[in-house]
């Protein structure tokens, strides 16, 4: 699957979107399953290099439709990327902690069970869905912040980019992005800007990390995902790499195609279904 081939994935309506700012970007998609509940949770947050310029939400409602027909609710999240008014640092970043913790209030009323719960990414939103996992380990002086943020302890990340300090030479090359541009500049009071915005500075997390890469992914190579995972389990957490037979970068986000069997039991998995 291609670019283009990304770009035109469709899926079904959402049942409920849910507004938690007053920017167009700031907004939540519910996908619920038939029946009572109460039902388990994919937390999705898309990609497309941090940019409004390659696709996002739309594209992972496709993913939604074939999950929720497996009786799994599914909250699909929107939020402001850099080239958005507030976006960048740390208004993204924010945007994805409210989006997250909205969940509590959300379980309630649509019958969630935030006990089978696991986040999942892709590329750009895999590093956004790593850090919302590891959001308990967020330096208290973080404007992204929050007391007892909503738990999470799988992590499924789809040619995810999670190390911003030691693939920022990747990212550039891939998404011709700049550390600034996700991470924000560093200050006298910041002299790192990894520290609140890289999943990679913030192990160990104490969350199973699960890198799922395509065989001919050349945005995020397995390599990145190998690199990752040794770090992880070098601090102590659990971290496993998969790769997609023949998939590529758009592959991973397809449940159409041929990679959708391994991600689906891996979601599965997590779930304990």
């Amino acid at each position: 699957m291609d670019l283009q081939a990304y770009l035109a994935l469709t899926g079904p309506a959402p049942d409920k979107r849910i507004a938690y700012g007053t920017a167009p970007s700031q907004f939540v998609e519910l996908f619920k399953p038939e029946g009572p509940g109460p039902h388990p949770v994919v937390l999705l947050i898309h990609g497309g290099c941090w940019t409004v310029h390659f696709g996002g939400i739309e594209q992972m409602r496709n993913m939604a439709g074939a999950l929720t027909k497996q009786g799994i609710a599914v909250w699909n999240v929107e939020y402001r990327r850099y080239d958005e008014d507030g976006g960048g640092y740390p208004g993204m970043y924010q945007d994805v902690a409210t989006a997250v913790d909205l969940l509590r209030h959300e379980a309630k009323v649509s019958a969630l069970d935030l006990e089978r719960i696991v986040a999942v990414g892709h590329s750009a939103g895999g590093h956004l869905a790593q850090w919302a996992v590891s959001r308990h380990k967020l330096p208290e002086w973080s404007p992204a912040w929050a007391p007892q943020p909503l738990p999470i302890k799988t992590v499924i990340s789809l040619g995810g980019l999670a190390d911003l300090r030691n693939e920022a030479d990747l990212i550039r090359r891939t998404c011709e992005r700049e550390t600034e541009q996700i991470a924000g500049h560093p200050s006298a009071a910041r002299p790192d800007v990894f520290a609140d915005t890289s999943p990679a500075e913030m192990l160990p997390a104490g969350v199973r990390t699960i890198l799922i890469h395509g065989e001919h992914d050349d945005i995020s190579p397995t390599v990145t995902g190998e690199n990752y995972a040794r770090r992880a389990r070098a601090a102590g957490d659990i971290a496993e790499v998969f790769v997609l037979p023949g998939g590529s970068h758009y592959d991973e986000v397809s449940a159409d195609s041929k990679a959708w069997a391994i991600i689906n039991a891996q979601i599965l998995q997590a779930l304990g279904n």
